[in-house]
């Protein structure tokens, strides 16, 4: 090559890296998807909603959230795990995303290696909840009943590997109780069967649950945190009830893929941890029994990789086999 020709690639190289530079200081510029792997009105869902409102009000694009449900949250997660690494398209996610890796024999993305975390939404206590049918009181009555009448009892969830099926997984193993799963499309229809009494159990982030239990249409037997709800105070946790290895932590948390560029992973950070820190979004997230989880995308990718092998072990304990 001649070194005119070789001047004239200098130049663009440069100038393919000023463009590139260039559109990450300008992101966005153009509306942002967010990508929920489960049906609407999800826990996630209604975190997100919240604090995406505020996120778009600060950067003045919309952040448009789509429900992709199917696969255990998978088809949802493929979605963005192949879209183009430039920040308009984003995973919303949970604790569930843990589980798929330990669900399915083969995913059509890598759970550690195909994402970047880049900042917790907040958390919030799993609630165990009953029919009013059932008749059972406390966890005592529920776990007395199940090994009364050993493989009768059954557990709703918002899908396989949602965090209803795993939260009620660990349950079920620290209370060593048999029980048979029953996944449905979301929380809605699992809702419906718990109140009709055809379901026996079911364990759910607590935003969801907390005007049923206050319309005192499903009875709340105790929430799968460390500490009390401020929000259901007479309600005891799962250690009170007698099972300290019974605790599940549910996490809602803002996911892109790998690859994207480190400064629209900090603008997208620093936007979302300012609107978390706005007086009127933390009112409603309080609402919602969603409390801060404070971390730098550094720290949230070691939580979530930690929290992939906790799955991992928890899989093992109870014996869950892959569905594929």
């Amino acid at each position: 090559m001649t070194s005119s020709r070789m001047w004239v690639s200098a130049l663009a190289l440069l100038a393919a890296g000023a463009s590139q530079a260039l559109a990450q200081t300008n992101w966005p510029t153009r509306p942002i998807q967010v990508v929920s792997p489960f049906t609407s009105g999800n826990a996630s869902d209604l975190v997100g909603r919240v604090v995406f409102d505020q996120v778009s009000r600060q950067i003045g694009q919309p952040f448009v959230l789509e429900n992709r449900p199917g696969g255990g949250g998978t088809l949802g997660v493929n979605q963005v795990a192949k879209a183009a690494p430039d920040g308009y398209s984003v995973l919303l996610h949970s604790s569930s995303f843990s589980a798929a890796l330990v669900l399915h024999k083969t995913l059509p993305y890598d759970t550690l290696n195909d994402f970047e975390p880049v900042i917790p939404l907040g958390a919030q206590p799993i609630v165990l909840v009953t029919g009013l049918t059932t008749g059972y009181k406390t966890v005592a009555d529920l776990v007395a009943a199940a090994k009364a009448r050993p493989g009768s009892m059954n557990f709703a969830s918002a899908g396989i590997g949602s965090t209803s099926h795993m939260s009620a997984e660990r349950f079920r193993h620290a209370a060593g109780i048999q029980a048979q799963h029953i996944p449905f499309r979301g929380p809605t229809e699992a809702f419906a069967e718990v109140v009709s009494g055809r379901v026996d159990f079911y364990f759910l982030p607590l935003a969801p649950a907390l005007h049923l239990v206050r319309e005192g249409k499903v009875v709340a037997l105790a929430v799968g945190s460390d500490k009390r709800s401020a929000d259901l105070p007479n309600v005891p946790t799962t250690a009170e009830s007698g099972l300290p290895n019974a605790s599940y932590h549910f996490w809602t948390g803002l996911f892109v893929p790998t690859k994207t560029p480190p400064a629209i992973i900090q603008r997208l950070h620093e936007e979302t941890a300012k609107a978390l820190t706005e007086p009127a979004v933390r009112e409603r997230l309080a609402k919602m029994a969603t409390g801060a989880l404070q971390m730098s995308p550094e720290q949230f990718k070691k939580y979530f990789h930690d929290d992939v092998a906790s799955t991992v072990k928890l899989a093992k304990e109870v014996g869950i086999q892959p569905i594929n």
